[in-house]
């Protein structure tokens, strides 16, 4: 935050501090930290980033292959317990949940996916757009492309720093990021692109890769 834009808080009481790490040093320059109560939550599986591999080719606003990845994590999660900041323990619930996607087609997709299972019917569903400001103790985020050729808009929006912040400072516990190997891949066609890309490469770098 630019000095003259107003006032940057330093501090978050959201991001456990493995995801808050990614966000501070990729996108604030190293200057966002977590209060300490951040540290305290906790999951069966552990905290920090994850990156599931989508293996598809040609797909451009939708990809129903990780509408299947993305059902059956939160599956594998459900019931699981989870601790909050003040050292609670639960099981998670479909309300501990958030999927992103940048793509309405994709949106609908995984809503619709998500809706036809009873144990998943309820899971918040939208893009980073209607999320800002939310929060959930696990968040997946599918990007839906196979790879740079099939984007149906310029690179700047599918790779902004600024969605790909949004949805992954929406966790406080888990975030994952669903996308094929071949998008991480991708190169850029100026400085600014290559600049998008290589944040979302690091984001994969940073996780612990799951297929």
């Amino acid at each position: 935050m630019p000095p003259d834009r107003g006032v940057f808080l330093t501090e978050t009481r959201r991001m456990h501090p493995d995801i808050c790490a990614f966000i501070s040093d990729n996108i604030y320059e190293g200057r966002l930290s977590s209060h300490i109560s951040c540290a305290v939550q906790d999951t069966e599986f552990g905290t920090g980033l994850r990156w599931l591999r989508a293996d598809h080719e040609g797909r451009s606003t939708h990809a129903a292959e990780e509408v299947e990845l993305v059902h059956a994590e939160i599956r594998r999660l459900l019931g699981t317990k989870w601790v909050n900041q003040y050292g609670e323990a639960s099981p998670l619930t479909i309300r501990d949940f958030l999927v992103v996607a940048p793509y309405n087609d994709q949106v609908d997709l995984l809503r619709e996916r998500l809706e036809a299972d009873p144990l998943t019917r309820g899971v918040a569903v939208g893009s980073v757009d209607k999320f800002q400001g939310r929060q959930a103790a696990v968040v997946l985020f599918s990007m839906a492309t196979s790879g740079a050729e099939h984007m149906p808009r310029s690179a700047d929006f599918l790779f902004s720093r600024n969605r790909l912040n949004v949805a992954i400072s929406r966790a406080r516990c888990l975030a994952y990021l669903v996308c094929t190997e071949e998008l991480l891949d991708s190169r850029g066609r100026d400085v600014e692109e290559m600049r998008l890309i290589s944040t979302l490469c690091a984001f994969a770098a940073s996780a612990s890769r799951m297929e």
